[in-house]
Formats: C-alpha cells, sequence, structure tokens
C-alpha cells in the first residue's frame, strides 16, 4: 500500500506564486494563497509554484509545459493528470490545519468530509496547540529524552486524556497538566492478537496502541498494511527466537496474528 502523494505544508508567506487564469476557480485560489501570504504574480515572473485555470485541456497543456520548462511546479484545476500537487480542502484553527485529500480523485468527496469534520473538531482546537507551543520548553527540561516526552503527550492527548483534543478544555489545560504530571519514566507494554489483515478492522483500542507504540515486536505474518498504522518513528522489530524480552521506557507492543 502507498500514499497518492507526499503530504506537506508549503510556507509561501512573503513569496510570490504565479495565478493564471480568471473566473470564480481563480477568485477562490487566489483567496487561498492570500490568506497563506503568498505574493500573486503572473506567468512571466520568478516563482517555485503557479496555479493554473484554463478553459481548455489543450490550454491548460500549453501552459503547464511553458512553466515545467522553468521547473515550476504546478497545480492545474480540475486536471489532476497534469498537477505536481494539489490543494486538500482545509479545517482551520490556527495554528491547527487539517487538511483532506482524495489525490484528486473527488473535491465533492473532500469537501464533504471537511464539513463534517468542522462540526466535530472544537474551536479551542488551536489554543491548545497555541498552548502546548509556548509549553515546549518546560516540555524539554521536565521529559530530556525525546521519546519519553511524546509518551507522555500521546498519553494526555488520547481520547479520555487530560489533553483529550476533542474534548472542552480550559485555556489553562496544559498549565494543569503539566503540574499534575511527574518526570519519571515508565515503561509499558501490550499484546495484541490480530483475527484479520484488514486495517479498516481495527478496534479502537487496537488502533489507539498502534499510534502510540514506541517499539513494536510483530511475528512475520503481520502485514504492512497494519505496521503502516503505526507512528513512522515507531521502532519495529520482527519477533523471532533471540527476540529480547527486556522492555525499554515507553510502550512495547507485541503484535500477532491469530491462528
Amino acid at each position: 500500500m502507498s500514499l497518492s502523494g507526499l503530504p506537506v505544508m508549503l510556507q509561501v508567506a512573503g513569496r510570490p506564486v504565479i495565478l493564471v487564469g480568471e473566473g470564480e476557480a481563480a477568485d477562490a485560489k487566489r483567496r487561498i494563497l492570500e490568506r497563506a501570504g503568498a505574493e500573486i504574480v503572473g506567468e512571466t515572473e520568478q516563482a517555485r509554484l503557479a496555479v493554473v485555470i484554463a478553459d481548455s485541456d489543450a490550454e491548460a497543456c500549453e501552459i503547464v509545459e511553458r512553466l515545467h520548462e522553468r521547473d515550476i511546479l504546478v497545480n492545474a484545476v480540475d486536471r489532476p493528470d497534469l498537477c505536481d500537487f494539489i490543494f486538500p480542502s482545509i479545517v482551520e484553527r490556527d495554528p491547527v490545519i487539517v487538511a483532506i485529500s482524495t489525490g484528486g480523485a473527488s473535491a465533492g468527496l473532500a469537501a464533504a468530509l471537511r464539513q463534517r469534520l468542522e462540526g466535530m473538531i472544537p474551536a479551542g482546537l488551536g489554543t491548545l496547540a497555541t498552548r502546548l507551543g509556548e509549553a515546549r520548553a518546560t516540555m524539554r527540561q521536565r521529559w530530556p529524552d525525546a521519546g519519553e516526552r511524546r509518551r507522555v503527550l500521546s498519553g494526555a492527548l488520547m481520547r479520555g486524556g487530560k489533553l483529550d483534543p476533542m474534548a472542552d478544555l480550559g485555556e489553562d489545560a496544559v498549565d494543569r497538566w503539566l503540574e499534575s504530571e511527574t518526570a519519571e519514566p515508565v515503561s509499558e507494554a501490550a499484546n495484541l492478537s490480530l483475527r484479520s489483515e484488514d486495517p479498516d478492522e481495527l478496534t479502537v483500542r487496537q488502533a489507539r496502541l498502534l499510534a502510540n507504540a514506541d517499539y513494536i515486536v510483530h511475528t512475520p505474518g503481520v502485514p504492512a498494511a497494519i505496521l503502516h498504522r503505526a507512528r513512522a518513528d515507531a521502532v519495529r522489530i520482527e519477533w523471532d527466537a533471540q527476540t529480547s524480552g527486556e522492555r525499554p521506557p515507553g510502550l512495547t507492543l507485541f503484535l500477532t496474528m491469530a491462528a
């Protein structure tokens, strides 16, 4: 299973972005670019990114070809085959941005998901993110080890945790959490025996454990599609008879497929 694209956040504030075309689609893209702080310029100007709105496929191909000759990355609106990058639907809780993409397959589906998420994500999520950013130095001092710091924060942010991002938290939630936490490292372990190779059949608990595990010890039969649901920086160890039973600090997940 591979990604349909590489999700990235581009910093375009104060930088030129070419916008070619007119009409409602061009106006919509202009608003998005201006909100991100981009400087809108014409096709002949110097830039690294461009957005193209054209009336026909032939016109779009011609413009994109000219821009590609200058090594400019292009988004051709409504023509995913010509796109080097795409604009996802976004849910914004400044400074949090949730981006939804279908890889260009259906902008309507992405918009529908955005509308659903708008009603689910609390308005105070941005405040939580800002407070966590302000507390970064304090957390580094309290938990110097990056893995331990991530584990403690993940525990607070989990469903029902002291910093559950989907809960209605007060502005002092981060301060209250820091006052209540200890700095002692904790070593935890959990066993999961999966009955299906389909990642969509993971239970809420199984998905949460995969997302929070620091170390995943798995048998050879566990499919890559399941392991992809774990954090990218989680250490993966294929189990064999020589695997040590010692557990490092953090959450170690022992993962097997049921017979």
